[in-house]
């Protein structure tokens, strides 16, 4: 099946390179001129692990292709949209690059093709992709809603095996086509699940919405539980091993970022109000999210009685998670600007994003290669981001590296108990503060 995918950024990379791993003919449109060249010279603009692998074998084989020339999609069965879609200043979605590449694609459109929306939209948005491309076109397109649920660090794993597919259409042959095309991915049984467009576009929404509630809810807890002497962790097993609640996304740390759910929050809340409702909780999620990304610096500061000049701190993590070099809404920019605000000097630590970082920040960040050349020095180490080779580290080396055996840990990767015996102050969130021995 010959498929033409708009936008190679994370989620459209990702989507052409495994539909072309099961034998589609793709090629990828993007109106950046230079993410194509980097593309066509066999380099990957983003990190994700194991993509620039899968990239280099469906190119070779020539079932992969880019180009910045939309006439590329004139034969295709399929085309996917799948442009950024990011937030305006007020939380509500920006389509810009949406409706230009509507406006560039429909006079390439084929007779038969169906155009589906992978881009994150408010409800509607579908409807009014098929009334648009008709008055281009000047006849009727199948537009259909096939959201993603695709997590940076485990793309490739999410498309090749999904918890389920959804597919937004009201035609029976829509469904039949993507169904076909979506066969070598659900051979376990899990569903391709069949709804109205606008119940589509909802769903992608609810579905972040909800995981960012249960991250904000745990932190919340968390600092409830820091009040009170209670500690998270055991809280969290104690109401995970409920079938209602689960563990999932019940992890406490320094607020959530990324550029799905902090977005999809403030895009859904403003599009509630549009519809006369009043999103209270949404609200709350983001405004809880918004305050745990203070709680590295808060406590850090606490803890030096406020006098942060010219101190030492060493930051391990960057990204928004482990597995990806994405910093948008990473709370670890939150870190950085209120300790260089305090007049901190820092020294961090990345494996993959420090490049994004130092885009930022130029020179008023020292950059180490090591997490251990962070801690040289280091009158405090401030864990941002849960990378697996931060688990397990010397702490002999540490305590020798660094001025002040000092831990701020908005991870909770270490047991308090081994570290007051290591010799380390240290905090974590929703647990009593140690003491080093």
């Amino acid at each position: 099946m010959k498929i033409s995918v708009i936008g190679a950024g994370y989620v459209g990379l990702v989507t052409g390179t495994c539909l072309a791993e099961t034998g589609s003919d793709v090629v990828c449109v993007d109106c950046d001129r230079k993410k194509i060249d980097v593309l066509n010279r066999g380099h990957i603009p983003i990190y994700e692990p194991g993509l620039a692998e899968l990239v280099a074998r469906n190119v070779a084989a020539g079932r992969l292709h880019f180009t910045a020339d939309t006439a590329a999609a004139a034969k295709s069965r399929i085309v996917f949209l799948a442009v950024g879609t990011p937030p305006a200043d007020d939380g509500t979605v920006d389509l810009s690059a949406l409706w230009a590449a509507v406006e560039s694609l429909a006079p390439h459109l084929a007779e038969n093709c169906i155009v589906v929306c992978k881009s994150t939209v408010p409800v509607g948005t579908t409807a009014r992709l098929a009334e648009r491309l008709r008055q281009i076109t000047g006849r009727e397109i199948d537009v259909a809603s096939n959201p993603e649920f695709l997590k940076e660090g485990a793309a490739i794993d999410d498309f090749m095996k999904p918890d389920r597919v959804v597919v937004g259409t009201r035609s029976a042959a829509v469904a039949e086509a993507l169904a076909e095309l979506y066969q070598p991915y659900l051979r376990t049984d899990k569903p391709l699940l069949v709804m109205s467009p606008e119940s589509a576009e909802m769903t992608k929404y609810a579905a972040n919405c909800l995981l960012a509630a249960k991250i904000s809810f745990i932190n919340e807890m968390a600092n409830l539980c820091e009040r009170t002497g209670a500690d998270v962790n055991e809280v969290r097993r104690g109401i995970g091993h409920d079938g209602r609640i689960g563990f999932a996304f019940l992890f406490p740390g320094a607020g959530f970022g990324g550029s799905c759910l902090p977005k999809d929050v403030r895009a859904l809340a403003a599009f509630a109000r549009t519809q006369g409702i009043e999103p209270q909780l949404l609200d709350a999620v983001h405004e809880v999210n918004e305050r745990q990304k203070r709680w590295l610096a808060e406590r850090i500061e606490v803890h030096f009685g406020g006098k942060l000049d010219k101190k030492a701190i060493a930051v391990w993590g960057l990204s928004f998670k482990p597995g990806t070099d994405d910093i948008r809404d990473a709370p670890a920019l939150v870190l950085v600007e209120r300790l260089l605000a305090r007049g901190a000097k820092l020294r961090v630590h990345d494996p993959v994003a420090m490049e994004n970082v130092r885009k930022i920040f130029g020179d008023k960040l020292v950059y180490c290669d090591r997490s251990a050349d962070a801690l040289v020095g280091a009158d405090a180490l401030a864990i941002v981001t849960e990378w697996k080779q931060f688990i397990h580290p010397d702490f002999e080396e540490m305590k020798h590296l660094m001025r002040e055996p000092a831990i701020f840990d908005g991870r909770n990767l270490y047991d308090p108990r081994r570290m007051r015996a290591a010799g380390f102050t240290y905090y974590s969130v929703g647990r009593p503060p140690v003491k080093a021995e």
